[in-house]
């Protein structure tokens, strides 16, 4: 049998012991943090598989939704994007979503009917980008093209400012999800 010994100052066994401890808080307060599925518009969010993970997804955000999506389409994000894009990357970066990111990719875009827009008459639709189960964009806008406004929910009774730049229209590669 072999035995190892060590000799540990004190000061050095209560750093260690200190640093774990705070990696013990940070770890349980992200754990109770995400435990209970809180979602942010501000950032890409994983795991949204299927079409119950998106209406959590949505109603985390305050948001009441048509059970079904009105249209599920592939879209192409260009490679190059024209000055009719910046308003709406812009829009998108100000949510913490990157789309110049996605390039060339496939996302699927799904639209959905909103039944909550506070203080809204026409109708209010919700369009939601996906990419491998990935949220990587998204924003609301009114039918008629009235406005149109990110993820996040406005004060209740008071309806959104309308952004100036509406959504371009990306390449449909034709296919129906």
């Amino acid at each position: 049998m072999i035995i190892f010994t060590a000799r540990l100052p004190k000061r050095r066994l209560l750093a260690a012991g200190s640093a774990a401890l705070c990696l013990a808080a940070a770890a349980l307060a992200l754990a109770l943090t995400l435990g209970g599925r809180a979602v942010t518009a501000s950032a890409e969010v994983k795991n949204i598989r299927d079409n119950d993970d998106r209406l959590a997804y949505l109603s985390g955000l305050g948001w009441q939704v048509s059970p079904q999506p009105l249209a599920a389409e592939e879209l192409l994000i260009p490679e190059e994007f024209d000055e009719s894009y910046e308003g709406y990357l812009r829009l998108q970066s100000d949510q913490g979503f990157d789309l110049t990111r996605y390039r060339g990719k496939r996302v699927k875009r799904y639209t959905y009917q909103v039944t909550n827009y506070p203080g809204q008459t026409e109708p209010v639709q919700l369009a939601l980008l996906i990419y491998k189960n990935r949220v990587v964009g998204g924003q609301i806008q009114s039918s008629s093209g009235s406005f149109l406004h990110g993820l996040t929910l406005p004060p209740s009774g008071q309806s959104a400012a309308p952004e100036s730049a509406p959504p371009p229209s990306a390449q449909p590669t034709g296919e129906t999800i």
